[in-house]
């Protein structure tokens, strides 16, 4: 819990909930339930920017690569301390890091 609040907030249970699930699918399921796509495709566009952040790519690069506003962007680099690195250090461990260059993004492309 942060900002010295004293009983569990909502956001906490949310917190919770995440960390209940124990497979890929349970996640998937899970947040399949809780966010729209749109929802998930934001999430997932700040992990690859701040992926590629974390690699030193610049920011014109990412907003190619990403579609992100340099607002994001921004806002996503003020962040990149803290919890993105220890889900890059968690992946890396796993060796479940795939470096942005050759990141999916969760877009399918068509097949010929």
């Amino acid at each position: 819990m942060k900002r010295g609040r004293s009983k569990p907030t909502a956001v906490d249970e949310l917190y919770e909930a995440i960390l209940c699930l124990e497979t890929k699918e349970e996640c998937s399921a899970f947040f399949d339930d809780l966010c729209t796509v749109l929802e998930l495709q934001t999430l997932s566009q700040r992990l690859q920017v701040a992926k590629m952040l974390r690699e030193h790519h610049v920011y014109s690069d990412i907003v190619a690569a990403t579609s992100a506003s340099t607002a994001t962007i921004s806002r996503v680099n003020r962040s990149l301390n803290g919890g993105y690195d220890i889900v890059f250090e968690r992946l890396k461990e796993r060796n479940q890091y795939t470096p942005a260059e050759t990141a999916n993004t969760g877009e399918e492309k068509d097949a010929d």
